[in-house]
C-alpha cells in the first residue's frame, strides 16, 4: 500500500497515520522526522537541513525531496509506505510522482481528511505538554490526572505556541495557500478519497479502513 494523508493541522492525520502504520505493517513517514533522523544520523542532506534550521530559516523543497526520496529508496519502504504531510506543494507533489513513476510504481490512495475550522481551532488549542518528557495532553479528550501537571514525571504542563490560537489561524493560511490546491490535484487524477475526520477516533478508524479497503 503506498498512501497519503493530506489535511490541515489538528485533524488527526498522526494519529490515523500510526493505526494504519500498524495494522498494514508499513512505515509511516513524515517530513519532521525524517528530518530530525537525517540531522541524528548527520547524512550529507541531514547537514544541509540543518544549516536552514539553525538559520531559523524553512528547508527549501530540494532538501525535502531529496529526504523524502531517500527514504523511499530504502528497504524499510519495498512493500509500500504512509506519507503523513507530504507533500506539501504541488510542486513536491510533482516530484514525487516524477519518482515513483521512475521506480514504476505509483500511488493507491490519498486519504484528505476534512474538519470544520471551529472544530480544528479547538482540538489544537485543548494541547498540552510536557517539555521533560514531551508526553501529550488535552483539556478535554486526554486530561491529565492532576490539572496542569503531567501523570508521567510531575512536571508542569505548557501550551506550545503552535498550538495557541493565533498561531493556529496563521497555520491554517498557510495550509490553504501551499497546500490545500493537492485537493484538486488529486481528485484530477482519480485518486482521492475524503474522510470525515469528525467525531471517535475508533469512528474515524472505521471509516479510513473502509476508505482503504
Amino acid at each position: 500500500m503506498r498512501v497519503i494523508f493530506l489535511g490541515p493541522p489538528g485533524v488527526g492525520k498522526g494519529t490515523q497515520a500510526d493505526f494504519i502504520a500498524q495494522k498494514y505493517g508499513i512505515p509511516k513517514l513524515s517530513t519532521g522526522d525524517l528530518l530530525r533522523e537525517s540531522v541524528a544520523k548527520e547524512t550529507a542532506l541531514g547537514k544541509e537541513a540543518k544549516g536552514y534550521m539553525n538559520r531559523g530559516e524553512l528547508v527549501p523543497d530540494g532538501v525535502v525531496i531529496g529526504l523524502v526520496e531517500e527514504k523511499l529508496g530504502s528497504k524499510e519502504c519495498q512493500q509500500g509506505f504512509l506519507l503523513d504531510g507530504f507533500p506539501r506543494t504541488v510542486t513536491q507533489a510533482d516530484q514525487l510522482s516524477t519518482y515513483l513513476t521512475a521506480k514504476g510504481e505509483a500511488l493507491d490512495r490519498v486519504v484528505y481528511f476534512s474538519l470544520s475550522k471551529d472544530e480544528i481551532v479547538r482540538r489544537i488549542s485543548g494541547r498540552r505538554s510536557c517539555p521533560e518528557c514531551k508526553a501529550v495532553y488535552h483539556l478535554e479528550s486526554v486530561p491529565p490526572k492532576s490539572e496542569g501537571i503531567c501523570d508521567t514525571c510531575g512536571k508542569s504542563l505548557i501550551q506550545r505556541n503552535d498550538d495557541k490560537p493565533e498561531t493556529i489561524e496563521s497555520r491554517l493560511a498557510v495550509y490553504q495557500e501551499q497546500t490545500a490546491p493537492l485537493i484538486e490535484y488529486y481528485q484530477n487524477r482519480n485518486i482521492l478519497g475524503e474522510l470525515d475526520g469528525a467525531g471517535l477516533v475508533s469512528a474515524v478508524q472505521d471509516r479510513l479502513v473502509a476508505l482503504l479497503a
